[in-house]
Protein backbone atom coordinates (compact mmCIF):
# COMPACT_ATOMS: atom_id res chain seq x y z
CA UNK A 1 0.00 0.00 0.00
CA UNK A 2 1.37 3.38 -1.02
CA UNK A 3 0.15 6.43 0.89
CA UNK A 4 1.59 8.73 -1.77
CA UNK A 5 3.99 11.62 -1.59
CA UNK A 6 3.67 13.95 1.36
CA UNK A 7 4.50 17.63 1.47
CA UNK A 8 8.11 18.78 1.59
CA UNK A 9 7.93 20.03 5.20
CA UNK A 10 9.09 16.63 6.46
CA UNK A 11 11.69 16.82 9.24
CA UNK A 12 14.09 14.35 10.82
CA UNK A 13 15.35 14.11 14.36
CA UNK A 14 18.25 11.66 14.21
CA UNK A 15 19.19 12.00 17.89
CA UNK A 16 15.79 10.82 19.09
CA UNK A 17 15.05 8.51 16.14
CA UNK A 18 12.00 10.39 14.93
CA UNK A 19 10.57 11.71 11.70
CA UNK A 20 8.02 14.51 11.42
CA UNK A 21 5.39 13.88 8.75
CA UNK A 22 2.66 16.33 7.67
CA UNK A 23 -0.67 15.72 9.46
CA UNK A 24 0.89 12.88 11.52
CA UNK A 25 3.47 14.87 13.50
CA UNK A 26 6.51 13.21 15.05
CA UNK A 27 6.69 9.43 14.48
CA UNK A 28 9.27 6.99 15.88
CA UNK A 29 11.57 5.68 13.13
CA UNK A 30 14.81 3.79 12.57
CA UNK A 31 16.88 6.26 10.57
CA UNK A 32 19.56 4.14 8.92
CA UNK A 33 21.16 6.73 6.62
CA UNK A 34 22.58 10.17 7.37
CA UNK A 35 22.32 12.81 4.66
CA UNK A 36 22.61 16.55 4.20
CA UNK A 37 20.30 18.47 1.92
CA UNK A 38 16.81 19.82 1.44
CA UNK A 39 14.02 17.27 1.86
CA UNK A 40 11.70 17.47 -1.15
CA UNK A 41 9.16 14.68 -0.61
CA UNK A 42 8.48 11.70 1.65
CA UNK A 43 6.61 8.59 0.47
CA UNK A 44 5.09 6.32 3.12
CA UNK A 45 4.54 2.68 2.19
CA UNK A 46 2.92 -0.18 4.08
CA UNK A 47 4.33 -3.58 3.07
CA UNK A 48 2.30 -6.82 3.30
CA UNK A 49 4.43 -7.77 6.33
CA UNK A 50 2.95 -4.85 8.25
CA UNK A 51 6.16 -2.77 8.19
CA UNK A 52 5.98 0.90 7.30
CA UNK A 53 8.75 2.51 5.25
CA UNK A 54 9.36 6.16 4.47
CA UNK A 55 11.29 6.94 1.29
CA UNK A 56 12.72 10.46 1.43
CA UNK A 57 13.75 12.42 -1.67
CA UNK A 58 16.59 14.82 -0.91
CA UNK A 59 18.13 17.50 -3.10
CA UNK A 60 21.93 17.31 -2.74
CA UNK A 61 25.14 16.79 -4.68
CA UNK A 62 25.99 13.20 -5.55
CA UNK A 63 27.99 11.48 -2.82
CA UNK A 64 30.78 9.26 -4.14
CA UNK A 65 31.26 6.00 -2.27
CA UNK A 66 34.83 6.23 -0.88
CA UNK A 67 35.25 2.45 -1.22
CA UNK A 68 34.84 2.67 -5.01
CA UNK A 69 38.14 3.78 -6.53
CA UNK A 70 38.22 6.37 -9.28
CA UNK A 71 41.09 4.40 -10.89
CA UNK A 72 40.21 0.68 -10.74
CA UNK A 73 42.86 -2.03 -10.42
CA UNK A 74 41.69 -3.99 -13.52
CA UNK A 75 40.99 -2.71 -17.01
CA UNK A 76 38.18 -5.08 -18.01
CA UNK A 77 36.09 -7.98 -16.80
CA UNK A 78 33.50 -10.20 -18.44
CA UNK A 79 31.31 -12.78 -16.78
CA UNK A 80 28.85 -15.53 -17.52
CA UNK A 81 25.75 -15.69 -15.32
CA UNK A 82 24.36 -19.07 -14.38
CA UNK A 83 22.23 -21.09 -11.98
CA UNK A 84 24.79 -23.45 -10.43
CA UNK A 85 27.36 -20.67 -10.08
CA UNK A 86 25.82 -17.22 -9.89
CA UNK A 87 28.76 -15.71 -11.75
CA UNK A 88 31.95 -16.94 -13.43
CA UNK A 89 34.37 -14.33 -14.77
CA UNK A 90 37.14 -14.47 -17.35
CA UNK A 91 39.78 -14.70 -14.59
CA UNK A 92 38.31 -18.03 -13.45
CA UNK A 93 36.62 -16.66 -10.34
CA UNK A 94 33.41 -18.48 -9.38
CA UNK A 95 30.76 -16.87 -7.17
CA UNK A 96 28.44 -19.51 -5.77
CA UNK A 97 24.69 -19.12 -6.18
CA UNK A 98 23.36 -18.48 -2.65
CA UNK A 99 20.00 -20.16 -3.49
CA UNK A 100 18.24 -17.96 -0.97
CA UNK A 101 14.70 -19.11 -1.72
CA UNK A 102 15.72 -22.79 -1.37
CA UNK A 103 17.05 -22.13 2.15
CA UNK A 104 13.72 -20.68 3.30
CA UNK A 105 11.42 -22.85 1.14
CA UNK A 106 10.57 -25.36 3.89
CA UNK A 107 9.64 -22.57 6.33
CA UNK A 108 7.54 -20.83 3.66
CA UNK A 109 5.67 -24.05 2.81
CA UNK A 110 4.99 -24.74 6.50
CA UNK A 111 3.58 -21.26 7.08
CA UNK A 112 1.53 -21.50 3.85
CA UNK A 113 -0.05 -24.70 5.18
CA UNK A 114 -0.82 -22.94 8.46
CA UNK A 115 -2.44 -20.08 6.56
CA UNK A 116 -4.60 -22.45 4.48
CA UNK A 117 -6.13 -23.81 7.71
CA UNK A 118 -7.12 -20.37 9.07
CA UNK A 119 -10.47 -18.76 8.53
CA UNK A 120 -10.15 -15.86 6.10
CA UNK A 121 -10.61 -12.54 7.89
CA UNK A 122 -9.90 -13.91 11.39
CA UNK A 123 -7.19 -12.55 13.68
CA UNK A 124 -5.20 -15.80 13.38
CA UNK A 125 -5.40 -15.60 9.58
CA UNK A 126 -4.03 -12.06 9.60
CA UNK A 127 -1.29 -13.00 12.08
CA UNK A 128 -0.17 -15.95 9.91
CA UNK A 129 -0.44 -13.89 6.72
CA UNK A 130 1.97 -11.32 8.14
CA UNK A 131 4.31 -14.10 9.25
CA UNK A 132 4.41 -15.43 5.68
CA UNK A 133 4.92 -11.92 4.24
CA UNK A 134 7.85 -11.32 6.61
CA UNK A 135 9.52 -14.51 5.32
CA UNK A 136 9.18 -13.38 1.70
CA UNK A 137 10.44 -9.92 2.68
CA UNK A 138 13.48 -11.46 4.38
CA UNK A 139 14.30 -13.51 1.26
CA UNK A 140 14.00 -10.38 -0.91
CA UNK A 141 16.22 -8.34 1.44
CA UNK A 142 18.97 -11.01 1.57
CA UNK A 143 18.91 -11.30 -2.22
CA UNK A 144 19.12 -7.53 -2.74
CA UNK A 145 22.02 -7.28 -0.27
CA UNK A 146 23.90 -10.06 -2.13
CA UNK A 147 23.37 -8.36 -5.51
CA UNK A 148 24.43 -4.92 -4.24
CA UNK A 149 27.64 -6.21 -2.66
CA UNK A 150 28.75 -8.13 -5.76
CA UNK A 151 27.79 -5.41 -8.26
CA UNK A 152 29.62 -2.76 -6.21
CA UNK A 153 32.75 -4.92 -6.02
CA UNK A 154 32.78 -5.40 -9.81
CA UNK A 155 32.32 -1.66 -10.38
CA UNK A 156 35.04 -0.89 -7.83
CA UNK A 157 37.67 -3.15 -9.40
CA UNK A 158 37.08 -2.74 -13.16
CA UNK A 159 36.89 0.04 -15.75
CA UNK A 160 35.10 -1.98 -18.47
CA UNK A 161 32.37 -4.49 -17.60
CA UNK A 162 30.97 -6.87 -20.24
CA UNK A 163 28.14 -9.35 -19.88
CA UNK A 164 25.70 -11.28 -22.05
CA UNK A 165 22.35 -9.72 -22.88
CA UNK A 166 20.17 -12.43 -21.35
CA UNK A 167 16.54 -12.73 -22.38
CA UNK A 168 15.13 -13.81 -19.04
CA UNK A 169 11.51 -13.82 -20.24
CA UNK A 170 12.39 -16.51 -22.78
CA UNK A 171 14.52 -18.50 -20.33
CA UNK A 172 11.80 -18.77 -17.66
CA UNK A 173 9.60 -20.64 -20.15
CA UNK A 174 11.64 -23.66 -19.15
CA UNK A 175 9.55 -24.73 -16.16
CA UNK A 176 12.35 -26.84 -14.69
CA UNK A 177 14.63 -23.82 -14.36
CA UNK A 178 12.10 -20.99 -13.98
CA UNK A 179 12.14 -20.86 -10.17
CA UNK A 180 15.94 -21.00 -9.99
CA UNK A 181 16.34 -18.30 -12.66
CA UNK A 182 13.90 -15.94 -10.93
CA UNK A 183 15.53 -16.58 -7.54
CA UNK A 184 19.00 -15.67 -8.84
CA UNK A 185 17.74 -12.28 -10.19
CA UNK A 186 20.01 -11.82 -13.20
CA UNK A 187 17.99 -8.87 -14.53
CA UNK A 188 18.20 -6.96 -11.25
CA UNK A 189 21.96 -7.59 -11.02
CA UNK A 190 22.58 -6.31 -14.57
CA UNK A 191 20.36 -3.29 -13.86
CA UNK A 192 22.49 -2.45 -10.80
CA UNK A 193 25.68 -2.68 -12.86
CA UNK A 194 24.19 -0.38 -15.50
CA UNK A 195 23.30 2.51 -13.21
CA UNK A 196 26.38 2.13 -11.01
CA UNK A 197 28.62 2.24 -14.08
CA UNK A 198 27.02 5.60 -14.95
CA UNK A 199 27.58 6.90 -11.41
CA UNK A 200 31.29 5.97 -11.38
CA UNK A 201 32.22 6.57 -15.04
CA UNK A 202 32.66 2.93 -15.99
CA UNK A 203 32.01 1.39 -19.41
CA UNK A 204 29.26 -1.22 -19.38
CA UNK A 205 28.58 -3.38 -22.46
CA UNK A 206 26.17 -6.15 -23.35
CA UNK A 207 26.98 -8.86 -25.88
CA UNK A 208 24.08 -10.20 -27.95
CA UNK A 209 22.45 -13.35 -26.59
CA UNK A 210 22.83 -14.86 -30.10
CA UNK A 211 26.62 -14.85 -29.70
CA UNK A 212 27.70 -18.53 -29.16
CA UNK A 213 30.03 -17.77 -26.24
CA UNK A 214 29.98 -21.33 -24.83
CA UNK A 215 30.65 -23.05 -28.17
CA UNK A 216 33.76 -21.13 -29.30
CA UNK A 217 37.24 -22.12 -28.15
CA UNK A 218 38.72 -19.01 -26.55
CA UNK A 219 42.23 -20.19 -27.50
CA UNK A 220 41.93 -20.88 -31.24
CA UNK A 221 38.41 -19.76 -32.20
CA UNK A 222 37.12 -23.22 -33.22
CA UNK A 223 33.32 -23.51 -32.92
CA UNK A 224 32.14 -26.74 -31.33
CA UNK A 225 28.41 -27.22 -31.94
CA UNK A 226 28.27 -30.26 -29.64
CA UNK A 227 28.63 -27.99 -26.59
CA UNK A 228 25.07 -26.71 -27.04
CA UNK A 229 24.05 -29.40 -24.55
CA UNK A 230 23.96 -27.66 -21.12
CA UNK A 231 24.95 -30.92 -19.39
CA UNK A 232 28.48 -30.58 -20.84
CA UNK A 233 30.40 -28.56 -18.23
CA UNK A 234 33.94 -29.20 -19.51
CA UNK A 235 35.12 -29.96 -23.04
CA UNK A 236 38.32 -30.33 -25.05
CA UNK A 237 38.81 -28.39 -28.27
CA UNK A 238 39.24 -30.87 -31.19
CA UNK A 239 41.39 -28.29 -33.00
CA UNK A 240 43.99 -27.19 -30.42
CA UNK A 241 43.40 -29.66 -27.58
CA UNK A 242 42.71 -27.01 -24.91
CA UNK A 243 40.45 -28.22 -22.09
CA UNK A 244 37.80 -25.66 -21.17
CA UNK A 245 35.50 -25.08 -18.25
CA UNK A 246 32.25 -24.18 -20.02
CA UNK A 247 31.51 -21.00 -18.04
CA UNK A 248 35.09 -19.71 -17.83
CA UNK A 249 35.48 -20.18 -21.58
CA UNK A 250 32.19 -18.35 -22.20
CA UNK A 251 33.33 -15.43 -20.03
CA UNK A 252 36.61 -15.12 -21.98
CA UNK A 253 34.73 -15.12 -25.29
CA UNK A 254 32.26 -12.52 -23.98
CA UNK A 255 35.20 -10.30 -23.03
CA UNK A 256 36.76 -10.62 -26.49
CA UNK A 257 33.46 -9.84 -28.19
CA UNK A 258 32.78 -6.86 -25.92
CA UNK A 259 36.22 -5.35 -26.42
CA UNK A 260 35.95 -5.85 -30.18
CA UNK A 261 32.78 -3.70 -30.07
CA UNK A 262 34.99 -0.99 -28.55
CA UNK A 263 37.59 -1.53 -31.28
CA UNK A 264 40.08 -3.16 -28.89
CA UNK A 265 41.72 -6.48 -29.71
CA UNK A 266 43.20 -8.41 -26.82
CA UNK A 267 44.55 -11.90 -26.09
CA UNK A 268 42.54 -13.29 -23.19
Amino acid sequence: MDFGKLASNTKLNRCWGRIKLPKLGWVKARIHRVFEGKIKTATVKLLPSGHYYVSITVEQEMIVNPRIKQTPSNFAIAFDLGVKDFLVDNHGKHIENPKILVKYEKKIKRVQKELSRKKIGSKNFEKTRKKLARLYEKVANIRTDFLHKNSSQIICENQVIVCEDLRVKNLVRNHRLAKSILDVSWSKFVEMLEYKSVWYNRVFLKVSSNFPSSQICSSCGYKNGAVKDLKIRTWQCPECGTVHDRDENAARNILKQGLSQLGISVVV
